[in-house]
């Protein structure tokens, strides 16, 4: 059959519908989304938790959900403007500021449940697949499923460093390695060591490295705040090892500050 024209006349506008709301503003996968949302009917009121990552401009957001009818409940969020608390000042929208992020969510909401000592995750990061197992005797692990909206899901992307900080945090969330960096699609070989290198941002620290060599003015520009902060190629590695440990001793939130008493005038 070769190509139809579609006739735009008055039947067409008659009979057009349009799509919810919020897939006209591109903000959600109405399709995945009930996949992700509707429970099996014998576990009753079990929530179906998911795992939340968006990316903005300047920030990475992570965070625990499960659906009600009037709305979804966050039970724990966790963003990755916080983690220069944690040592990482600059580049926190990479894929080692996203496994960063994951991690800080998923050490949250088990320090929450209390089952940070029960579940403490993979804490030797070496890039390759970790899978919590239920512990004999105790609640079983936190189980939630990815959650990733409408951006691309290609081999490499940074909605799977989240995940995969989750899960190392001791999260329990279904997954392969066909979407992590160092997965090689054509022999379906995996290579930790690439994925390894991208959790501790050595691709950007090796990036760093060439554009020095080969334009300074154009690295002084690029890397301006890594300068100011006395960040290079070669102490990049510990500073997200650093992060790692800073986040498992503390992953609690930063307490607010108590708002002054504000005087209200009357005009």
């Amino acid at each position: 059959m070769g190509f139809v024209k579609v006739v735009k006349n008055k039947a067409y506008f008659k009979r057009f519908q349009v799509k919810f709301r919020r897939r006209r503003e591109g903000k959600t996968d109405f399709f995945a989304r009930k996949r992700l949302v509707i429970q099996e009917k014998n576990k009753y009121n079990t929530p179906k938790y998911r795992m939340i990552v968006r990316f903005t401009n300047k920030d990475i957001i992570c965070q625990i959900a499960y659906a009600r009818i009037e709305g979804d409940i966050i039970i724990c969020a966790a963003y990755s403007h916080e983690l220069p608390r944690y040592g990482v000042k600059v580049g926190l929208t990479n894929y080692a500021a996203a496994y960063c992020t994951g991690l800080l969510l998923a050490r949250r909401l088990l320090q929450k449940l209390k089952l940070d000592d029960i579940y403490e995750g993979q804490k030797e990061v070496d890039g390759e697949q970790f899978n919590v197992e239920d512990v004999d005797e105790k609640p079983g692990a936190f189980r939630c499923y990815l959650d990733v909206g409408l951006v691309r899901t290609t081999t490499g992307a940074r909605v799977f460093g989240a995940m995969k900080g989750a899960a190392d945090g001791g999260l329990d969330i279904p997954h392969s390695t066909k979407r992590f960096p160092g997965y090689d699609s054509e022999n379906g070989e995996f290579s930790a060591e690439v994925h390894r290198n991208h959790i501790f941002g050595q691709h950007v620290a090796n990036y760093m490295r060439s554009l020095q060599d080969e334009d300074e003015d154009a690295f002084k520009k690029q890397f301006s705040q890594f300068i100011k902060n006395k960040i290079t190629a070669d102490n990049l590695e510990a500073m997200y090892k650093k992060c790692h440990a800073a986040i498992r001793a503390d992953p609690s939130p930063k307490a607010k500050k108590d708002k002054k008493d504000v005087k209200v005038k009357r005009w």
